[in-house]
């Protein structure tokens, strides 16, 4: 409730002049701190919150042997491996390792913009202009080894959300000759 408080009136000087003295007026806020109270817990009750982001990933069958009949035949062209080492060590070639594209020849490459997402790009695109078709874009093969790390993982991840590819499949087993190609003989 709004209180106000005034003088009493002052009392009687000299020529009979009657001034009132003035003091300064005190509002009671509860009211409005009520109010604001209720407000706030309204508007938090109310409003959602941020849900997190997270990618979608579609985990395989638990099966012992893939069967024969189910396997998938890719166009080589369409295939880039990128070999995830130690030491932030990325290595991508396209194709088959003893028979690359052009082009496709194993190269080391650094994660971020002036590295991996460059090449991404430039081989989304002849892949584009390969196929002549969006719905047949590229293929990635992700192939992080025991000696890699967590985050080199996320940062590879977090560039085919990027570049926006399609289809990449993170796969863990090496053949005897990408093993040597990660360590460098």
């Amino acid at each position: 409730m709004a209180e106000l408080n005034t003088g009493d009136g002052g009392g009687k000087k000299g020529s009979g002049k009657v001034r009132s003295k003035k003091s300064g007026s005190k509002v009671d806020l509860t009211a409005m701190v009520d109010l604001a109270f209720l407000l706030i817990t309204f508007f938090m009750l109310t409003t959602t919150l941020s849900k997190p982001q997270s990618m979608s990933l579609g985990l395989p069958d638990k099966e012992d042997k893939p069967d024969p009949k189910n396997q998938v035949k890719v166009d080589e062209n369409r295939t880039m491996t990128i070999l995830l080492g130690d030491n932030d060590k990325l290595v991508r070639y396209v194709g088959l390792l003893a028979t690359p594209v052009k082009g496709g020849a194993p190269k080391d490459f650094s994660y971020g913009k002036g590295g991996i997402r460059e090449e991404l790009l430039a081989r989304k695109k002849l892949v584009l202009e390969y196929t002549g078709n969006k719905d047949k874009g590229m293929i990635v093969i992700i192939k992080p080894s025991k000696k890699s790390n967590y985050r080199n993982l996320v940062d590879i991840l977090d560039e085919m959300a990027i570049v926006d590819v399609p289809t990449y499949a993170i796969v863990n087993d090496y053949t005897p000759e990408e093993k040597k190609l990660l360590e460098g003989k």
